[in-house]
């Protein structure tokens, strides 16, 4: 006990008593705390727990249902994968895929190797494949034609339309000769992922068996409307006509044989070679245009391309030759069909004598009429010419050639003669006179007759006159065949000479006009500027010239600007 006199001291004996009694509440109440979130402590815990309890059983539940589903989509891709691989092993066509590189897809149907003839194509690049086996052109366009597959401004209709590759001819690489080339039919079609183009997915099919057939039947079409056409021909001319053609065919084919079988050593002869079978192929396709025979004349016209390469070549081989063999085959083989159908027309048309079959009863004759008939005189009158048909059929033939140029060549001619039908031709003579007749009329028409617009312009009539005229004045057999055309323009032949490099300009100048004529009946020189089926190559003139000079005749031209052109050939007849 402490005295409590004094104040302060009180004071602080009673803070003291108060801070004991404080800190025993604060004590109970930081026991009391502790307690308490020890025990909320131990709750969380469970809570804690139990949550990580239900997440651990729900993880458990996920995976399970998880991997349920992972084994479900792993055998449904394995299903898918399968079901694809069947398909690509089984489908007859080549599939596979290009990316921007033109590299192959890893994955292909396994028709496609069988169809490019090729073991390993997966991951190869697609140029690489075809190289060597195509075009080089058709390789290009292929590279470029994919290019713009993937360019999505473009439409793929669009492009689809110029597709390179559609029944394209892949060339056989392989070491066995024995396969064949092959003709394969490519599809590209654009593959999307989202909107973007992401590969493209090329379907190749082998199409050799459809192209094959297709050319057969083509072929065989072909053949039909050349014997219809041969057919046409036959029924519609003289056959005197189709013989003497016939007759001349064989004679140019088998001249132009010989000449193929002289090897000739020196340019010099190799260019005479060349120039001969020229003459003598243009001469046939002139014939087999006249009868509008144009299976001859495509195929002599394909001869002439080749000869006039040839002619443009400079340096000449004896192997440059060879190929004319084939077009001389051909040449023959459809002679040889028409001498056929010919024969058969001519057996199963019936004459006269096969009609007869029942024979007319036989008249008694009256002694003074047989003795009258014995003891007639036989001597003169006039013997009747039973051929007298055939000037006039070789008018027709020659008037309906002119026609039928003329038509190409988008003029109007009318061919005229009075003496062609009086007159007659030599036996010897009528072969060259129809080679020259043909070659001159053609001449008149593609040199000579001017378009109607050109002869309405210089106030002549639309229609172009011809004349051809024959005379016998009994040594000498003469042709004229004369045009109302443009006439024979020298400047154009000297400039012509310039252009061609034959002459230089000042050498050109100095020629005269026969000089020039010299030079229009050149083999090779022509004043048309493109060639076509009726001229420009530069070779009936001097068909003209060769036949001249071989039945030792004389050739005269006459001709005056804007007026006309006169051609008169002299042949001996003896």
């Amino acid at each position: 006990m402490v005295t409590s006199a004094d104040e302060l001291t009180q004071a602080v004996e009673q803070a003291k008593t108060s801070s004991l009694f404080i800190n025993d509440s604060l004590d109970n109440l930081t026991k009391d705390v502790f307690d308490s979130a020890q025990r909320q402590a131990t709750t969380i815990r469970l809570i804690q727990v139990l949550g990580v309890a239900a997440i651990f059983t729900y993880f458990l539940i996920f995976v399970f249902f998880f991997v349920r589903r992972l084994r479900e989509t792993d055998a449904e891709a394995l299903a898918a994968r399968q079901e694809t691989q069947e398909i690509m092993e089984t489908v007859n066509t080549g599939l596979f895929l290009l990316d921007k590189d033109l590299n192959i897809g890893q994955q292909h149907s396994r028709a496609l190797n069988n169809i490019i003839g090729s073991d390993s194509l997966a991951g190869e690049n697609f140029t690489n494949v075809l190289r060597g086996r195509i075009s080089d052109k058709d390789l290009k366009t292929t590279q470029q034609f994919i290019e713009q597959l993937y360019n999505p401004r473009v439409k793929e209709k669009l492009v689809d339309s110029l597709n390179p590759l559609n029944k394209v001819m892949l060339h056989n690489l392989s070491e066995d000769k024995s396969l064949d080339n092959r003709f394969l039919d490519f599809k590209f079609s654009r593959v999307y992922d989202n909107k973007d183009i992401a590969r493209i997915l090329v379907n190749v099919n082998d199409v050799s068996d459809a192209v094959y057939l297709e050319q057969r039947l083509e072929k065989e079409r072909s053949q039909n409307d050349m014997q219809i056409e041969m057919l046409t021909t036959i029924l519609n001319v003289n056959p005197k006509i189709i013989n003497e053609f016939i007759g001349n065919t064989q004679a140019h084919i088998e001249k132009m044989n010989n000449i193929l079988k002289n090897p000739g050593s020196s340019q010099y002869e190799l260019e005479g070679k060349l120039k001969a079978i020229y003459r003598e192929m243009h001469s046939l396709k002139g014939e087999a245009s006249a009868l509008k025979l144009h299976s001859f004349t495509k195929i002599a016209s394909d001869a002439e391309d080749k000869l006039h390469a040839l002619q443009n070549q400079g340096q000449l081989s004896g192997n440059d030759f060879l190929p004319l063999a084939v077009h001389l085959d051909d040449l023959l083989s459809l002679s040889n069909t028409i001498a056929t159908l010919g024969e058969r027309i001519n057996r199963s048309a019936p004459t006269a004598a096969k009609s007869s079959t029942v024979q007319a009863p036989v008249a008694t004759q009256s002694p003074v009429a047989d003795h009258a008939a014995s003891n007639a005189d036989f001597d003169g009158g006039l013997d009747i010419d039973l051929d007298n048909e055939a000037d006039d059929d070789l008018l027709s033939f020659y008037n309906e050639f002119t026609k039928e140029i003329a038509s190409r060549q988008g003029k109007r001619v009318q061919l005229k003669s009075t003496t062609l039908t009086q007159t007659s031709i030599p036996a010897h003579l009528a072969k060259p006179i129809k080679e020259i007749s043909i070659q001159l009329l053609r001449n008149a028409v593609v040199h000579g007759i001017e378009s109607p617009s050109v002869r309405h312009a210089t106030g002549k009539t639309d229609i172009g006159t011809i004349d051809l005229e024959v005379q016998d004045n009994g040594s000498n057999f003469m042709l004229v065949v004369q045009d109302d055309g443009q006439g024979i323009n020298y400047d154009n032949i000297r400039n012509k000479l310039i252009q061609e490099g034959r002459f230089g300009t000042e050498e050109a100048n100095q020629l005269s006009k026969g000089d020039l004529l010299k030079q229009l009946f050149s083999s090779g020189f022509s004043t048309k500027e493109h060639a076509d089926e009726d001229g420009g190559r530069g070779v009936g003139l001097d068909i003209i010239k060769a036949k001249v000079k071989e039945y030792d005749g004389k050739l005269n031209v006459n001709s005056e600007l804007g007026q006309m052109t006169r051609f008169v050939i002299t042949l001996p007849k003896a």
